[in-house]
């Protein structure tokens, strides 16, 4: 991991900032996984405004010379995932942020900023079913 890494991370969280993204987290994957150095995870409320985030994350991260590797679920917009290599970006509407809950599920990785929902357990005991697209 270099500085410039969670620099790339940061200037994601940063863009998604700007177009009034939720819930934004970046975790350190460093020790959990070999396939990223970080996650930056972020909730938006409606499918333009998800898509308003992809594009200006890419924007922003290509912008500074890191190319987008692969993304998918822009047209959907309800889990965007953007692979930056050693930056992965996850972007949810509310009900997926909540069925997936990656912070639990990565619950091992640290939390490098954000993190408010992340000890929440606020679907402790619940069945969550996905809706129908």
């Amino acid at each position: 991991m270099t500085e410039g890494t969670l620099a790339i991370a940061r200037l994601a969280k940063e863009a998604a900032e700007e177009v009034k993204a939720q819930d934004i987290v970046i975790l350190d994957m460093r020790r959990v996984t070999l396939v990223t150095d970080y996650f930056v995870i972020a909730t938006g409320t409606s499918r333009p405004q998800i898509q308003a985030m992809a594009d200006r994350i890419k924007e922003k991260v290509e912008g500074a010379g890191t190319k987008l590797l692969h993304s998918e679920g822009l047209a959907n917009a309800k889990w965007v995932l953007m692979d930056f290599g050693a930056v992965v970006v996850h972007i949810f509407g509310r009900v997926e942020r909540d069925f997936y809950h990656l912070e639990r599920l990565w619950g091992d990785a640290p939390v490098i900023e954000g993190g408010e929902r992340r000890n929440e357990g606020h679907n402790e005991g619940r069945v969550l079913t996905m809706p129908d697209s």
